[in-house]
């Protein structure tokens, strides 16, 4: 049986296409309708090579020239023989004429130093002096009202005591960081609070002196004030450089200037750092101890007056003694762990006054005697200033 071709497909006389024909016709079509490879159109470049690429290439030409040009200006100094400028130190903020009333305002007492007073108006103000709202912190020192009306005053005589005054502002804030320090001095001595008494001081300005009193030590919240501070203060060591008429505050005027306060020429513990036989915490132990039986009398190592005679948590009966200046410093001996008292708060002692008797109260691990000397309130190793006697 043929296959029925479509009526559309006939011959020019009408006739239906004979079945060759038709394949051939229909092979005809599906070539006519194939593309030629050989005839595809080439494709042309595309708005990325045209438009993009070239402003890319003028960039990068540009970018090289600059920075060929900037080497070789370098090179040569520049049109004007000029390198680029230094940055600027910190210590260039400081106007020269109130370097000696930063001076003035750490001779107040030796915990400061021109270059921690320093530090603190140059994190609290940047060194400048524009003022901020009446009611808010103003000058330098950025000092409240009510913290000027106690700490502030007139100090260069011009007749006007304010915060906007450098010279008046860096003595108020050496006023107010000292008494601090001293206050600071007197929680330590009672054993209420431990460590460097700078970052004692630091912290109570920070925070407040309760927030120290309370942590015993730096409060954390304190921490990264304190770090800062004395981190600033190394930028501006080259104002503690200055003539001093005063020694080292560690160095003893003379080998032997105190007696030995017990009958003792042994240590069972020396100044330095150590871990703590029961805390275990490893930190500088502030003294000498001199082992001892129980009952043994402690004397008054050098002439001067009691200025501390109590019961204290860590230390057990205490005893401190101010012995006034040795080579313009102002010097202090401690007697800790005593059994018992014999002296009174404000009582005046010679060498060989008997202060006590050796114990293990506070914080003890038997019977002996903690030994400290302190130097404007810094602890230093007692043994340069003990003779070999009793």
């Amino acid at each position: 049986m043929q296959t029925p071709v479509r009526d559309t497909e006939r011959t020019p006389d009408g006739e239906p296409p004979a079945p060759e024909e038709h394949e051939e016709r229909e092979e005809q079509k599906e070539h006519e309708t194939r593309p030629d490879p050989a005839r595809r159109k080439r494709r042309g470049p595309g708005p990325f090579l045209l438009l993009v690429l070239p402003t890319l290439t003028v960039l990068l030409a540009a970018a090289v020239f600059l920075v060929a040009t900037d080497r070789l200006s370098g090179l040569l100094g520049g049109d004007d023989g000029d390198t680029a400028p230094a940055p600027q130190a910190v210590t260039d903020r400081v106007d020269p004429s109130l370097l000696p009333w930063l001076r003035k305002a750490a001779d107040r007492c030796d915990t400061l130093r021109p270059s921690v007073l320093a530090a603190q108006i140059d994190l609290r103000s940047g060194w400048s002096n524009d003022g901020a709202a009446l009611s808010g912190p103003s000058g330098l020192a950025g000092f409240t009202p009510a913290q000027w009306r106690k700490w502030g005053e007139d100090a260069n005589g011009n007749g006007t005591s304010s915060p906007k005054d450098p010279a008046d502002a860096l003595v108020a804030l050496g006023r107010w960081d000292c008494a601090l320090a001293e206050r600071m001095t007197e929680s330590r001595t009672r054993g209420t609070v431990n460590g460097d008494l700078l970052d004692l001081t630091l912290a109570a300005y920070d925070q407040d002196e309760a927030a120290v009193t309370k942590a015993g030590r730096v409060p954390e919240p304190a921490l990264p004030y304190v770090r800062k501070i004395k981190q600033l203060a190394r930028q501006y060591a080259q104002f503690d450089t200055v003539p001093s008429p005063l020694p080292d505050a560690g160095a003893p005027p003379r080998d032997g200037y105190l007696h030995r306060p017990v009958l003792s020429t042994t240590l069972s513990s020396a100044f330095g750092t150590r871990q703590h036989p029961l805390s275990g915490v490893t930190k500088l132990h502030t003294g000498v101890d001199f082992p001892a039986p129980q009952g043994t009398p402690v004397t008054a190592a050098g002439p001067g007056t009691v200025t501390f005679a109590g019961l204290t948590q860590a230390y057990g009966n205490r005893v401190v003694i101010d012995h006034g200046k040795a080579n313009g410093k102002r010097l202090q001996t401690t007697y800790s762990h005593l059994s018992a008292l014999n002296t009174t708060q404000g009582s005046t002692v010679i060498p060989g006054t008997t202060l006590g008797w050796v114990g293990s109260t506070g914080l003890s691990t038997g019977p002996h005697l903690h030994f400290e000397v302190m130097v404007e309130g810094q602890y230093t190793d007692p043994m340069p200033w003990l003779d070999g006697g009793g």
